[in-house]
């Protein structure tokens, strides 16, 4: 599509900012509504309700009473696998109108927002419905008097509270599994960027998930988020953003009913090239395109490289050379690779940090500015340092921009040493042609992913999740399961 007809659709699209609540769109109780800006020019894409405790306590008895009469959670589970099967292949068929609403919603690339946000949303939904009629419960190896059934429940109402960087992808990593289970979810997406959340629980309905059983509720996280973590009839709570705001919510859930609660919070992650590197070249790329990639707004981007001293200067040179290709540009035109920041208050912290960069006195090759400007919109230059060490404010703290650290090593123990002296645990990576090295370098980071000779592999089979502050509990894979079920024995006495 061109660009020109991408702006023509973003233009002519309505906005349908009411929540979701027992299968209607309704406002707020209290009627109070926010403005959704688009960070691409910052146009107001319309009113969204701004959702409170009252709201809240509508949405959770909704879901409390479809988890009751069992519309869904008594269904079997290859019946719950048809409708999911149906939920992805609507979210594709939508495709186009879910990948523009993302991309003025948290600007970023539409290139992006349909070949990744909506194909990897759809292949969540689906995969957890196939999923769902392949788990087998257990039987105990008991004496032969008795018989021990180990059999998974759904847990019950599930909250999920997801951010606004990924905001289709991180929903579907929660209420796949949670839906595919048998749960009822009530689902809050990020104030800045609640518009594709709302129109998958219109597609959800359509693809028959009974009303109740899946409600969505816009609004901020210290209203509609905390009211949710603090409910007494929430059994669950799945939350992907801050490690701050995942240390309150904790909090909350000791308070309250001791609900469970699973966060994947934020991340500060090393990638460690090696001087016997295999393919500098392809190291190099992997560096810059994982950490601009999605404007630097994502909690596994390695914004900390640490690059052995003798291949430094060649590494820093191709990399330059890469720089002019990650310049940002308009969201709506498909040739564009990096977009805009999600908003006023986000740009305003990425300029704080490479500030504080330049002023701990680390060395800025390139980038650094705020660009676009006539725009309206809010835009960062893909951003370079160098002669950064492990004190400095851009190597200890989340910036969630795209900012760049570059560290050197002499040893690759120290190389990990330095890796591993931060609060957080996400994800890390290591370059070398010397398999043990490269084992023995895994072994040593405590990440919860560790990437060899590579940054971006990913795939829905495989756990997504950290050490540390870096949060509990994973998503994806077979083991999301284990946060949305519970496990119950039955003990049957023979003769």
């Amino acid at each position: 599509m061109t660009t020109t007809l991408w702006h023509e659709r973003a233009a002519a699209q309505q906005i349908d900012g009411r929540a979701f609540i027992g299968g209607q769109r309704v406002w707020a109780k209290s009627e109070q509504r926010f403005d959704n800006l688009s960070p691409i020019d910052g146009r107001n894409l319309g009113a969204v309700a701004r959702c409170d405790g009252a709201d809240v306590d509508a949405a959770v008895a909704a879901a409390r009473a479809a988890f009751d009469d069992g519309r869904w959670a008594g269904k079997s589970p290859a019946q719950r696998k048809r409708v999911l099967i149906k939920f992805a292949d609507l979210v594709q068929q939508h495709g186009a109108e879910l990948a523009l609403l993302e991309t003025l919603d948290m600007g970023k690339p539409i290139k992006y927002s349909q070949s990744v946000d909506v194909g990897a949303t759809a292949n969540t939904l689906r995969w957890y419905g196939e999923a769902i009629d392949k788990i087998y419960d257990e039987i105990a190896p008991t004496a032969a008097n008795s018989l021990a059934l180990i059999t998974r429940e759904p847990v019950g109402v599930v909250a999920a509270i997801v951010p606004w960087n990924y905001p289709m992808i991180m929903a579907a990593w929660k209420i796949a599994p949670a839906l595919a289970a048998g749960n009822s979810v009530v689902l809050k997406p990020s104030e800045k960027s609640p518009l594709t959340a709302l129109r998958l629980a219109d597609i959800a309905l359509e693809a028959g998930i009974p009303p109740g059983v899946f409600n969505v509720l816009p609004g901020f996280g210290h209203e509609a988020g905390a009211a949710l973590a603090l409910h007494m009839d929430v059994d669950c709570i799945g939350f992907t953003g801050s490690t701050r705001t995942g240390k309150q919510i904790l909090q909350m859930a000791g308070q309250s009913n001791l609900k469970r609660a699973w966060t994947e919070l934020g991340g500060k992650s090393a990638n460690i090239v090696c001087a016997d590197c295999p393919d500098l070249d392809a190291a190099v790329a992997s560096a810059i395109g994982a950490i601009y990639f999605n404007q630097g707004e994502s909690c596994n981007a390695p914004s900390r490289l640490f690059v052995e001293e003798s291949i430094k200067e060649r590494f820093l040179e191709k990399a330059l050379a890469m720089m002019p290709d990650f310049q940002p540009g308009d969201p709506l035109d498909e040739a564009t690779v990096m977009g805009a920041i999600v908003d006023a208050t986000q740009l305003k912290t990425v300029m704080g940090y490479i500030e504080a960069g330049k002023n701990d006195g680390a060395k800025l090759l390139s980038g650094g500015r705020q660009a676009r400007g006539e725009s309206g919109g809010f835009y960062v230059e893909p951003t370079l340092f160098d002669q950064v060490d492990s004190s400095m404010t851009i190597a200890r703290e989340e910036i969630f921009g795209p900012v760049l650290s570059v560290l050197s090593f002499t040893d690759v123990r120290e190389a990990v040493r330095q890796a591993n002296a931060t609060p957080y645990g996400l994800q890390a990576a290591v370059w070398t042609s010397d398999i043990s090295k490269a084992i023995q370098t895994a072994r040593a980071l405590r990440a919860g992913t560790v990437h060899v000779n590579q940054y971006d592999g990913d795939d829905i089979t495989v756990p997504f999740g950290g050490y540390k502050q870096s949060g509990n509990g994973r998503d994806k894979s077979l083991h999301a399961f284990d946060k949305y079920t519970e496990l119950k024995t039955t003990w049957i006495q023979i003769g």
